[in-house]
């Protein structure tokens, strides 16, 4: 079952997800089913439980092994185990094979319910107690007819079982010709990311106001604008770049930039598309909203040069700087 024929319009702040299960069995023996969700746009195919290939000292006995899939050699994680749940999986589980971060791993469920077309105004953030009880792997909690489905940080959770591909903060300044402060305006739900992206940005001589969401990022931008015509000074003294996440509860961040790009004082804010969902083959969505770059989340390290140049760019500064190597 293929999802790579689904397609969205870009910028209308829906998303679609695919629905999945996990059959726990609780402590008295009965059966209890979760329900779990994950972007559409991660998915590449949904196949059956396939033959795995053991593999020598796992990180993690959630990995079962790998498997060959037209020539790729891919890890299959049992979800479950991962959450620590009980389970006993049929004959009908099924594998749902993800790409995002330039990565593909793949993950062993119950079964899969049914694709979804959502408002991301439909997902609630996690409440405290709901990230406390998931280990911070749910990013959003959406009511379906009803049941409660929870969308899964499928990245936290690939970045812990395998530290390699986790994201590292820049460790390296970057060097200008002068002490100028860039003002930038981050929009991410991840608590984690927001911190790295900040922390980076600052290193490199930026001064960073952090955003949970879309909306509240606009909102922002909003006020940057009215205290622009009420104080009667530029634009640019309030922001000079935005960075935005794309999935993200209440307004995403195609939607966020299409925006940006339609207000006729806001749109030649530059602004920065930093996502898992930033590949070669949905790199035209970014681009149908007007995002001035995208990067990816494992090009980090690109991140505050690329938002440095747009700064510059916008303020019709000279370009100039260089990486201290």
């Amino acid at each position: 079952m293929s999802q790579n024929n689904i397609l969205l319009e870009t910028g209308t702040n829906e998303l679609e997800i695919v629905e999945f299960f996990i059959n726990e069995r609780t402590a008295d023996g009965q059966v209890y089913t979760g329900f779990y969700g994950v972007n559409v746009a991660k998915v590449l195919e949904i196949i059956r439980e396939p033959r795995v290939t053991g593999m020598p000292q796992l990180r993690h006995e959630s990995i079962l092994g790998t498997f060959n899939l037209r020539n790729k050699v891919i890890p299959l994680v049992d979800l479950s185990m991962w959450l620590g749940k009980d389970t006993d999986h049929k004959d009908a589980a099924k594998v749902i094979v993800t790409e995002f971060n330039n990565v593909i791993n793949a993950f062993l469920v119950s079964g899969v319910t049914r694709i979804h077309r959502l408002s991301w105004e439909q997902i609630e953030p996690p409440s405290k107690q709901v990230q406390e009880f998931s280990q911070d792997c749910i990013t959003g909690v959406v009511r379906i007819e009803e049941r409660v489905v929870f969308i899964l940080d499928m990245e936290r959770i690939v970045s812990e079982l395998n530290p390699e591909l986790a994201l590292h903060e820049l460790t390296e300044d970057l060097l200008h010709d002068d002490d100028f402060v860039y003002k930038t305006l981050i929009a991410d739900d991840s608590t984690m990311i927001r911190h790295m992206i900040g922390s980076s940005l600052e290193k490199a001589g930026f001064d960073v106001v952090r955003t949970i969401n879309g909306q509240k990022a606009w909102n922002q931008l909003l006020e940057y604008k009215e205290l622009a015509a009420t104080s009667k000074q530029p634009l640019s003294d309030f922001v000079h770049v935005v960075v935005t996440d794309i999935e993200m509860p209440v307004m995403d961040g195609h939607t966020l930039t299409r925006k940006i790009k339609e207000d006729q004082e806001l749109k030649h804010i530059p602004v920065i598309l930093f996502s898992s969902l930033i590949t070669e083959s949905l790199r035209h969505k970014g681009k149908a909203v007007g995002a001035d770059d995208q990067v990816s989340k494992p090009e980090i390290g690109q991140l505050a040069e690329k938002a440095t140049r747009l700064a510059d760019t916008f303020l019709g500064r000279p370009v100039n700087i260089s990486p201290n190597i």
